[in-house]
């Protein structure tokens, strides 16, 4: 957890870092470009500039929107802030197209009026030059960091400075035809300057398509139809679960939630159903790593689901324990009996109604079984409580020694244990034995001990019997 921790921390840094760079960047090519338009009068340079200020705006926007991104979640966003990143991509997208806007009208207006006069080319050139290095190594820098960290607005921004390459290439283009054409007064390219204005403006719209389309899915929690069918494909893999009966992925900034709703046997106990969970998140994460899991449970009849399986599920509905269940055979029909505990202070009256309906529900869940027997027990009566032990108790265990003496295997008995649950008496202890003893003797002379003893004391219930090796018995 530590590492984790320490790793988004280090992309956290990484990402303001770069965006930083990126936005003091755009800020000193903004400045440069500007100046060099206005002294050359250059609409490919201008707009050139004006592109860059956009980039100044939107690189702001992505250092803003990384900051905020990677604040923890808050009640007022309990998924976290990575959706700043996703709507920083769009108003991105959306300053894109309104200097595309501006640079068209302008180079139309400029042909149209026919005031398209550049002058100082070598200033704008190195300018211009300049400014595809810069736009080239921030590029490079930005898809590197957007692709570790999964950020979209360092994603658009690198997108955005490739583009402005090919504008400013595009720009080159048009003032080295232009100059020829002002030195060797050919009329036709005069208009090269406004003519590469607008190719770089529709080469930006067109550019722009696609990173509107993904910052507007992303606002709208759109996710591609593979990755939940990837993720549904890796749980149903999962051992115990029955049907992913729903399955909801939605994105904010780099990361992804994943909400799903699992169909489990509701034979299933909490324990086994929380260790089906975790397998299912690890599923998830297969799929979709570093995503965050919330995993929602409905219990449903499994296809192979026994007789016993219906009638606890039915018990469990209604919150109580049902134990010592059996099923029987009679005339071809099934008769079920079991015991179940009640609240001790609750009336016979209510407590043979909700036995009869309890029944009557299970009739339903199972229409094989002809008839149901409930034995009502109140819940103390299943708590042991053991009596202090007395004269009987004894001679109980008196009767024990005597008959282990008889017994030529039997080293001794120990640990002896006598006790009373409503009218049964029961006996516990421990019977050492010799250490090469085969099992198949061990259990012969329990038996025989357990036998013995019972014709001494025929009232005594239940005897249970640990055997033990002399060796173990010694220490």
């Amino acid at each position: 957890m530590t590492s984790a921790v320490s790793s988004l921390a280090g992309f956290s840094s990484e990402k303001r870092r770069v965006a930083r760079h990126s936005m003091l960047a755009a800020a000193v090519m903004t400045l440069l470009k500007l100046a060099a338009g206005i002294v050359s009068g250059s609409l490919g340079v201008l707009s050139d500039a004006a592109h860059s200020g956009l980039d100044l705006a939107g690189a702001a926007l992505t250092y803003f929107s990384v900051r905020v991104s990677d604040m923890p979640a808050d009640e007022d966003h309990t998924y976290g802030h990575g959706k700043f990143e996703n709507l920083s991509a769009f108003t991105e997208v959306i300053l894109m197209v309104a200097s595309s806007a501006w640079i068209i009208w302008e180079a139309v207006n400029r042909m149209v009026q026919g005031t398209v006069a550049v002058h100082q080319f070598l200033w704008p050139v190195l300018v211009l030059l300049t400014s595809i290095s810069v736009d080239l190594w921030r590029s490079r820098k930005l898809r590197a960091v957007a692709g570790r960290t999964g950020s979209p607005a360092l994603a658009t921004d690198a997108f955005h400075f490739s583009s402005d390459i090919w504008a400013s290439v595009a720009v080159l283009a048009g003032l080295g035809a232009n100059w020829i054409g002002a030195r060797y007064d050919i009329a036709a390219l005069r208009f090269a300057d406004p003519v590469a204005a607008l190719l770089v403006s529709f080469m930006i719209l067109r550019m722009t398509g696609r990173l509107g389309h993904e910052a507007i899915s992303a606002l709208l929690d759109e996710v591609p139809v593979e990755t939940s069918r990837r993720i549904v494909s890796e749980v149903e893999q999962v051992p115990g679960v029955l049907a992913v009966e729903q399955a909801r992925v939605r994105r904010a900034g780099a990361g992804y939630f994943a909400d799903l709703t699992l169909a489990l046997p509701r034979r299933y106990t909490f324990e086994h159903t929380d260790e089906l969970v975790r397998a299912a998140t690890e599923a998830v994460h297969r799929a979709l790593p570093g995503a965050d899991v919330v995993i929602h449970t409905a219990p449903r009849e499994a296809r192979a689901e026994s007789i016993f399986d219906r009638v606890r599920a039915v018990a469990a509905r209604n919150n109580i324990s049902v134990h010592e269940l059996s099923v029987q055979s009679h005339h071809g029909r099934l008769r079920v009996e079991q015991h179940v505990e009640l609240d001790e202070n609750m009336p016979l009256s209510e407590a043979h109604g909700f036995v009869t309906a309890l029944e009557a529900e299970i009739l339903r869940a199972a229409p094989e079984i002809g008839s149901v027997l409930t034995h009502i027990e109140s819940e103390p009566a299943t708590i042991e409580q053991p009596e202090e032990m007395v004269e009987e108790d004894r001679r109980i265990e008196q009767a024990l020694r005597a008959a282990a003496q008889q017994i030529p295997e039997v080293v001794d008995v120990h640990e002896i244990k006598v006790s009373r649950t409503g009218e049964h008496i029961d006996l516990s202890c421990h019977c050492t034995l010799p250490d090469d003893l085969t099992m198949q003797r061990v259990h012969q002379a329990i038996t025989a001990l357990e036998d013995r003893f019972k014709l001494a004391c025929p009232e005594v219930h239940r005897v249970t019997i640990h055997p033990e090796p002399v060796t173990d018995n010694t220490r």
